[in-house]
């Protein structure tokens, strides 16, 4: 009985298929509301609560943060629907298997072990930040060691992994329908976390109420973003590396074409805008209400930031709501990242199921969360990781866009039936030599290193693959676009049943209670922010008990919207 059950089992996980080696067919394409919410979900998400707070850390001045982001954001979202998303829908195959068509399985092989690693360190990094907030409850201390100096934070770990690993199993679809659901309360709660503090920090500032802008800005550059490091010494970075950061952060998934795993979906290149929904409401909203949140706590708990993780951060503002933003946080953002590993890994492990390969990477990125490094030394790996994958992004860019325009051959190396692409291989380990010596001789900052690489990776490989083949006739591959082919396969729409009224009537319903469910989750903090210093302490109080309840309305409500709407479609 056992062993039918575990076959069972084993179908069902059989049958989460995603065109894991395929292109995507026309009738699993998907609208530009799963990609709002996979972004915004994805991206405001845990790592905002440590960037914020680093800012402020790294004493970066108002008008760098403020100005520097913008710009960077823009670049970012500009990576995504300009460069990303158009290869990503005329192949609608992940990079890893298109990189496979270009570079060959050893290439693709080196590339997607040293993909899955990464990915699953960053992974590990938000279930740690995740359970900084659960620590919380049962009195473990914070974790900033790099190793874990509780036993039972390893527990709180490896709780909050299984829930991981199980949502990534299910797939695109499953997260983005999650991330959709919790992306709207995780802002909010950005946008009450800080709205609880201004007034204390409005106080440390000298003003009674932060009733115009330039109080706001003048409380800011005094009080949050202060022009110097906690120890008196300058920013540790500027303008430049703001900015700079801001477009570089997720290099590996625009530029680097990581996210060809999310935008094969797509039905128009466009949907490649979406990302502007995590850009600016994650990376330029929220790391700006982080960093306010983080010098409010410091503040009210009299301890430098340095020596608080997120959970404590959270936890001050917003009670036992902002511990569970912190671990919701986590959750949306180690979910994909953790399906982007999994994905990596079937050119690894070709015989195994989707579900099982993210299943043994969902194992050792827990193993890795129960090392808080992973958490601590975040943002200098970000730039590393990005900078190491991203030279595979300017070989398929070049490959795709540049080698037809050349008259070079795409797809030259594999037409020979040959296994390794040494051209594309000596490229990327070139560039990566020559930014680690640009590095280590303070040539350039850590954060600019990415331009050299992608500019000599392109010209490198452009030059060794004109001496080793590549120059004759152009030959397109005629299944590189095979979604605009085939339109046989789109599954006709089901008649409307008798319960369609009703359905659409249960959709409104619970629309309009998640939405005053959330626009209590504002109004709370906003009755903190207006009353000014006087009675702070009791309206704060106040609001960390009542805040919780129309959270837990909205997540009931929004939960059977999106049941609800999916089943009428």
């Amino acid at each position: 009985m056992t062993a039918v059950r575990s076959s069972e089992a084993v179908k069902r996980l059989d049958q989460l298929y995603e065109f894991d080696r395929q292109p995507v067919t026309p009738n699993k394409l998907l609208g530009g509301s799963y990609f709002a919410g996979s972004y915004a979900g994805e991206h405001v998400a845990a790592t905002e609560f440590v960037i914020g707070a680093m800012f402020v850390n790294w004493g970066v001045t108002i008008n760098d943060v403020v100005f520097g982001l913008s710009i960077g954001n823009l670049l970012a979202v500009l990576s995504w629907a300009l460069v990303c998303a158009p290869i990503a829908t005329q192949t609608r195959l992940t990079l890893y298997w298109y990189l496979r068509k270009i570079g060959g399985p050893v290439f693709t092989l080196i590339y997607n072990v040293l993909n899955a690693v990464l990915f699953c360190i960053l992974a590990g990094a938000m279930i740690t930040v995740a359970a900084s907030a659960i620590r919380i409850p049962f009195g473990i201390e914070p974790q900033t060691q790099w190793y874990p100096t509780d036993w039972r934070f390893v527990l709180v770990v490896l709780a909050v992994g299984a829930v991981v690993v199980s949502l990534a199993i299910l797939g695109f679809k499953k997260l983005a329908a999650f991330a959709s659901v919790c992306s709207p309360w995780m802002l909010l709660m950005f946008l009450a976390g800080a709205l609880a503090v201004l007034p204390i920090l409005a106080e440390n500032a000298g003003f009674d109420k932060l009733d115009s802008l330039d109080k706001f800005w003048q409380m800011g550059k005094t009080q949050v973003w202060i022009g110097q490091q906690p120890d008196g010494s300058p920013p540790a970075i500027s303008f430049w590396e703001v900015m700079t950061f801001a477009w570089i952060c997720n290099l590996a998934m625009h530029l680097g074409l990581a996210d060809m795993a999310l935008l094969r979906y797509a039905k128009k290149s466009s949907y490649g805008y979406f990302s502007a929904f995590g850009m600016f409401l994650g990376h330029y909203m929220a790391w700006i209400l982080a960093g306010v949140m983080g010098a409010g706590a410091a503040l009210l708990l009299h301890q430098p930031l340095t020596e608080l993780d997120s959970g404590a951060v959270a936890y001050q503002t917003l009670g036992a709501t902002g511990a569970l933003a912190v671990v919701i946080a986590g959750w949306t953002t180690s979910n994909p990242t953790l399906y982007r590993a999994g994905l990596g890994l079937q050119s690894v492990t070709p015989n195994w199921p989707r579900w099982l390969v993210t299943l043994v990477a969902g194992s050792i990125t827990t193993i890795i969360a129960c090392f808080p490094f992973v958490f601590t030394k975040l943002l200098n790996f970000v730039g590393w990781y990005g900078l190491l994958l991203s030279p595979a992004g300017a070989i398929v860019i070049t490959e795709h866009w540049i080698f037809p325009k050349l008259k070079l051959s795409p797809f030259w190396f594999t037409q020979k039936k040959k296994t390794l692409n040494f051209p594309a291989l000596t490229a990327w380990l070139a560039g990566i030599v020559i930014a680690l010596g640009l590095f280590f001789t303070d040539t350039l900052h850590l954060f600019f290193l990415f331009i050299p690489v992608y500019i000599i990776t392109s010209l490198l490989y452009i030059l060794l693959a004109w001496k080793t083949g590549a120059k004759g006739p152009v030959i397109i591959e005629s299944n590189t676009s095979p979604v605009a082919q085939d339109q046989s396969s789109v599954a006709p729409c089901e008649p409307q049943d008798v319960y369609s009224n009703k359905r659409t009537s249960l959709c409104w319903i619970s629309f309009m209670i998640a939405a005053a469910a959330l626009i209590a989750c504002v109004a709370l903090p906003v009755k903190v922010f207006v009353g000014g210093i006087e009675g702070l302490h009791e309206r704060a109080e106040n609001m960390k008990s009542w805040i919780l309840w129309p959270t837990i309305i909205y997540f009931v409500a929004a939960t059977a919207w999106q049941v609800i709407r999916g089943k009428s479609t």
